[in-house]
């Protein structure tokens, strides 16, 4: 692959390319192609993709789009890493969209989504205090989300849950986003116990499990 392909944008560095099914979000359960980008500047405690932080391969993105093609899907998902450390991501978003699927982005929310193109349903995790990277999110992308998408808070503990509260009142999530997802760490919070705060002060939120940790135990390309 010549440096001038990738000079001009043409091409990502890619970690891997599956097909599964969804595992979170609102589309959890159905199939869909994931094309996981390399590179994150982010170092949560809980990060599960460690994997693709570094390495991957120089893909075009036009092969990109073939493989992803092969699977006919309904739904893809580009994530990471995070897929927005590589600019050109956004060129891929566009041509998915164009091409008729239904996209979702992952995204950590440390990177704006100002150019995120509309078609594309953002899945924006606010970063809670035990992750981290709390002081990486950047607030002035709650104003780009609209009711297509959604925003996803990682618990860790009971101070994550109550940071998550007040900033569910304080971003005016609800009635801005169509979903904010209340996700337990996985071996950390107890789902069950997360279940409960949820019901004791009847948030308007949607308690989000791991499908794809249950199914496969989080298997890499699964």
């Amino acid at each position: 692959m010549s440096e001038a392909a990738i000079a001009r944008g043409e091409t990502l560095r890619i970690t891997e390319i599956f097909y599964s099914l969804q595992g979170e979000a609102r589309t959890v359960g159905l199939p869909t192609v994931f094309v996981r980008l390399t590179g994150c500047p982010l170092r949560c405690v809980y990060c599960d993709t460690e994997y693709a932080f570094h390495g991957g391969r120089q893909q075009a993105i036009v092969s990109i789009l073939d493989e992803v093609a092969s699977y006919s899907p309904a739904y893809v998902t580009v994530t990471g890493g995070e897929p927005l450390a590589q600019p050109d991501c956004h060129q891929l978003l566009r041509q998915l969209c164009d091409a008729g699927y239904e996209v979702s982005l992952e995204t950590s929310g440390a990177m704006s989504v100002a150019d995120v193109d509309p078609r594309v349903v953002k899945v924006l995790d606010l970063k809670t205090p035990a992750s981290g990277e709390m002081d990486r999110n950047d607030y002035g992308n709650i104003q780009y989300l609209t009711a297509h998408d959604q925003v996803k808070f990682v618990i860790c503990d009971r101070g994550d849950y109550e940071w998550a509260r007040f900033k569910l009142d304080e971003l005016g999530l609800v009635g801005r986003v169509g979903d904010v997802l209340f996700s337990p760490s996985f071996g950390q919070q107890d789902a069950t116990e997360l279940a409960d705060w949820i019901l004791e002060d009847r948030l308007p939120v949607r308690l989000q499990l791991q499908l794809h940790k249950l199914l496969w135990n989080d298997e890499p390309g699964r």
